[in-house]
């Protein structure tokens, strides 16, 4: 499904350099990859993917968008890394849980966020979702607290962070608004390899990670072809420009998705999600 819109926003790329025209505000998955766009009826351009980096393209302020295609070889096209990043002075998160699972397009429309991101590891009881690890909502408590392997995001009065629970273990008596709890550990605070060979199962699955890098922006990735491994993820992370300090893995495989509702882009999730990760503009 990620195939279809890197094409189309690498077409729009090509699109705006040959005619000098404003910037596309929306980005929708095409039931074909030749595009023919009504600015132009003599061009059709069929492109394929190509090794190419977007670098950070500025939606609105506070929030940016980058696409990386990733390449074994000349021909193999491996991965495709979409990532947005949030200011926290103009962007606020927020956490939302239902016991009955519903899809990206269900929560943005119940909860009017901006951008909607697939949460945490959940099990079904009955008929009913539950949340593995500690999930906060309102400041209502779900779950229980992961231990030293994983992270959390926290989100208090006092502001948005996410942990190492080895440094900051969660605190029953702690004031949260909101919370959500998942693992393992990629990069380490201080931006160190967090997730070793020494724990390499070579299980490689579509991904999805909450970062925050060394400038305080929060960072949503989507690996969504099922390149990586935990321990490949972790040493890309950890290795990258991205400067982070922190990075914990959510829930993958069929789960992992995100929505930005505008401009309209979707990574949709292959499965509904009890629990996702909201951002909002302040």
């Amino acid at each position: 499904m990620f195939k279809l819109v890197s094409r189309k926003f690498l077409f729009f790329i090509l699109l705006n350099w040959i005619v000098g025209c404003n910037p596309i505000q929306q980005t929708t998955i095409a039931p074909t990859a030749t595009l023919i766009p009504t600015s132009i009826p003599s061009l059709s351009v069929t492109l394929t993917p190509i090794a190419l980096d977007t670098g950070w393209h500025l939606i609105q302020p506070g929030l940016e968008h980058r696409l990386i295609n990733l390449y074994e070889g000349q021909d193999q096209w491996d991965e495709s890394l979409y990532m947005v990043r949030l200011n926290l002075n103009q962007f606020r998160l927020d956490v939302a849980y239902h016991e009955i699972p519903q899809s990206l397009e269900d929560w943005q429309t119940e909860t009017k966020a901006l951008i909607v991101v697939n949460g945490g590891y959940f099990r079904k009881e009955d008929d009913k979702y539950i949340p593995n690890g500690l999930t906060i909502v309102n400041g209502e408590i779900f779950g229980s607290s992961y231990d030293a392997y994983a992270g959390m995001l926290a989100i208090s009065d006092h502001g948005t962070e996410l942990r190492w629970l080895a440094n900051q273990p969660y605190d029953p008596n702690e004031s949260l608004l909101a919370a959500l709890q998942s693992f393992p550990m990629l990069v380490k605070p201080g931006g160190e390899l967090g997730f070793t060979e020494q724990y390499e199962d070579s299980l490689k699955a579509r991904r999805t990670v909450i970062a925050q890098d060394q400038d305080g922006r929060i960072l949503f990735i989507v690996a969504s072809r099922g390149y990586f491994t935990l321990h490949q993820l972790s040493v890309y992370l950890t290795e990258s420009d991205l400067h982070l300090d922190i990075a914990i893995n959510l829930d993958g495989g069929p789960s992992s998705g995100i929505l930005i509702a505008n401009p309209q882009e979707i990574i949709p999730a292959q499965g509904l999600l009890p629990v996702v990760i909201l951002a909002y503009v302040r």
